[in-house]
């Protein structure tokens, strides 16, 4: 049996160029290739004179990405033996042909054009996708693949060597940057400016991205094999989850979520996460204990405790909020201890929920949106009301621009951030007296305003942040059936 080669360790994608010598070469029968762009450091190939095309075998396979720039996403399982064995590649689209097997058999496939290495020999050939899950070889080399210099020996078997099929075991330690994630936008609004940037974002990184109606999802919830549909089909081989859950589907929304984490899918915000932070008093209470700033705050269901509540915030003027509301809504500024009581009774004689908070009055109308990704502020606004009102939410009509945190308030953002557990998060912020108070933590921020604000390109490092923490590397393994 001949030598076995190392296999190459060049698995950047960007590096691989042909390398090739006018020196003749004798193939055997069957060899083992490299197919470095792909991941694929062995696959063990039957070399075929009689075929015209090449093709490896692939599944799941997914066109993906704009009309003049499409790709292709596909598995493979590179070792018949290993089915347990999993290495997901993306390439870029020649296009389809329809391709007739040995046995006769006609389909259409999808082609693709990559480098094979084979010898220490490298050069750019075509390959077809088809499901070759039966066949003994997952790659089959045709003819049109081979160079004026090769000649093949049908009686020879790995005339240029073997390489190690235990590479597969190593991939996973390696640091190789994602290029060909499957990534899910979970969000009922697929053409809003946020959904848009996102995938925008993706798919200038060359990852697959689709957009996952919430409330269209059903889930099909056993120990064995937890699954996610939509449309009479399983949500399968992604790699990360965005949520974008909106607030008037949150518990279902979060079910959702919950699911494609038992799938081990990576959700950039988990379930529990979001429930936290839309909780708002569970959230102001998970800030209080972690020592973090606001603006003292008042809870309480009888009418009875509505003195002790005006006096908990330090009496009129004070802001009362339903526990319920978003963007400035179910906000109200109570400017006398009279006109509270009136209010806080509303409230409570329609069976409302409400939190009572101090008025902090330096803030003068303004509030700051730190913009947190991961463990940093990556862009900060202030966003400033309209004249005659306090609530700063651009939705409410409020103006923004641009501003440089203090160190104080950077610090406290991430902490608010990382209490809630969110690797996302929109932190509002008030500047008082005081310090920073944290008025609220978003889950699901919009990047419109803060985009056109900073010029920043938010979502590109919300792509960059799901590469670094999305399963780890190309290989992913499962329990053999």
């Amino acid at each position: 049996m001949a030598a076995k080669k190392t296999p190459p360790e060049n698995n950047d994608p960007g590096s691989v160029e042909d390398a090739v010598s006018d020196k003749e070469l004798v193939f055997g029968w069957e060899e083992w290739v490299a197919l470095p762009k792909l991941g694929l450091p062995a696959v063990n190939a039957k070399i075929d004179t009689g075929a015209r095309t090449s093709s490896l075998h692939a599944f799941m396979i997914e066109p993906y990405g704009p009309q003049d720039k499409r790709r292709v996403r596909f598995g493979v399982h590179p070792l018949p033996d290993r089915p347990d064995i999993e290495v997901f590649c993306s390439a870029e689209l020649v296009g389809q042909r329809e391709i007739t097997s040995s046995n006769g058999e006609t389909e259409m496939r999808y082609i693709i054009s990559t480098p094979v290495s084979i010898g220490g020999q490298q050069w750019s050939i075509e390959i077809s996708l088809t499901n070759r899950e039966s066949m003994q070889y997952r790659m089959l080399i045709g003819r049109t693949a081979l160079r004026d210099n090769i000649i093949v020996d049908p009686n020879t078997s790995c005339a240029q060597g073997e390489l190690s099929a235990d590479v597969y075991e190593d991939l996973p330690k390696a640091h190789i940057r994602r290029s060909n994630l499957k990534i899910g936008i979970l969000t009922r609004e697929p053409d809003n400016y946020s959904t848009r940037r996102l995938v925008e974002a993706a798919e200038g990184r060359n990852h697959m991205v689709e957009i996952i109606n919430t409330t269209q999802c059903y889930m099909n919830i056993t120990s064995s094999r937890p699954e996610v549909h939509l449309d009479g089909r399983a949500l399968e081989g992604f790699d990360a989850i965005i949520p974008r859950v909106g607030a008037t589907v949150t518990f279902y929304g979060m079910a959702v979520v919950r699911q494609f984490e038992a799938m081990g899918v990576y959700c950039l915000n988990s379930a529990g996460a979001i429930g936290a932070a839309r909780d708002k008093l569970f959230a102001h209470q998970l800030l209080a204990r972690s020592g973090i700033g606001m603006p003292d705050t008042g809870f309480a269901r009888s009418p009875k405790a509505t003195a002790e509540l005006i006096k908990f915030v330090g009496g009129a003027p004070l802001v009362i909020k339903l526990l319920e509301g978003t963007q400035g809504r179910g906000v109200v500024l109570a400017e006398t201890r009279k006109a509270a009581e009136s209010v806080i009774g509303a409230f409570q004689g329609l069976k409302a929920n409400i939190l009572v908070q101090n008025f902090v009055k330096e803030a003068d109308g303004a509030d700051i949106r730190c913009f947190v990704v991961g463990n940093r502020v990556v862009a900060s606004m202030k966003r400033q009301a309209e004249a005659g009102d306090f609530r700063s939410n651009l939705h409410r009509g409020g103006k923004a621009k641009r501003i440089r945190i203090t160190k104080d308030e950077r610090t406290t953002a991430i902490k608010a951030a990382r209490v809630m557990g969110l690797a996302l998060a929109g932190v509002d912020l008030l500047r008082s007296s005081e310090g920073p108070k944290v008025l609220e933590v978003n889950s699901s921020p919009g990047l419109q305003g803060i985009e056109d604000v900073t010029d920043k390109d938010i979502a590109t490092l919300i792509i960059e942040h799901v590469e670094k923490h999305a399963r780890p590397l190309k290989v992913s393994k499962k329990k053999s059936r």
